[in-house]
């Protein structure tokens, strides 16, 4: 988990985990005979170490802009809190096959969760909800996040306030 955190997935070697682990290379390919088990238990580890904001949670909130708000300044904090795992892990996703797949379950489908879960009763139909749905997604996009608080230099709740003025914008 350390070596994705720091190096990323994709130069992260089994000799290399198997040092950090005090162990042969051949024990660490008994206990994860494949790329994809690995990761997957890697990233299962750090997910529970570093629980996301629950959308089941910001479902419950009835009022569509409020759920937006709460949303998006949860997501952001974590995001904050979980950059340099995140920032590697995203990177790293379509050149690390194993990676791509396990994102591809888990990630992009808590994406979509999330996208639908922030549209829902919000009263948009049509093109509008197509609108919506666009914005909704670039402003759950780690990489939008990113490009406003690193490179946009401004702070995770006004990261999370502009991204929700553009979605309403939309």
């Amino acid at each position: 988990m350390e070596l994705h955190r720091t190096v990323g997935p994709a130069n992260t070697t089994v000799t290399e985990v198997a040092e950090r682990a005090g162990v042969g290379r051949m024990t660490v390919y008994n206990h994860f005979p494949t790329d994809y088990e690995l990761i997957e238990a890697c990233s299962t580890h750090w997910s529970n170490l570093n629980p996301l904001p629950d959308p089941e949670r910001w479902a419950r909130i009835e009022d569509p802009e409020e759920r937006l708000d709460v949303a998006l300044r949860e997501l952001y904090a974590w995001y904050g809190q979980t950059e340099d795992m995140m920032g590697k892990v995203l990177r790293d996703a379509p050149i690390v096959p194993a990676l791509g797949e396990l994102m591809e379950e888990r990630w992009f489908a808590l994406i979509d969760t999330m996208v639908d879960t922030l549209l829902s009763d919000g009263g948009v139909r049509g093109r509008r909800a197509k609108r919506v749905r666009a914005a909704i997604r670039l402003a759950v996009d780690f990489w939008t996040w990113r490009n406003l608080t690193a490179h946009g230099g401004l702070k995770e709740a006004e990261a999370a306030a502009l991204a929700a003025r553009a979605v309403r914008a939309a």
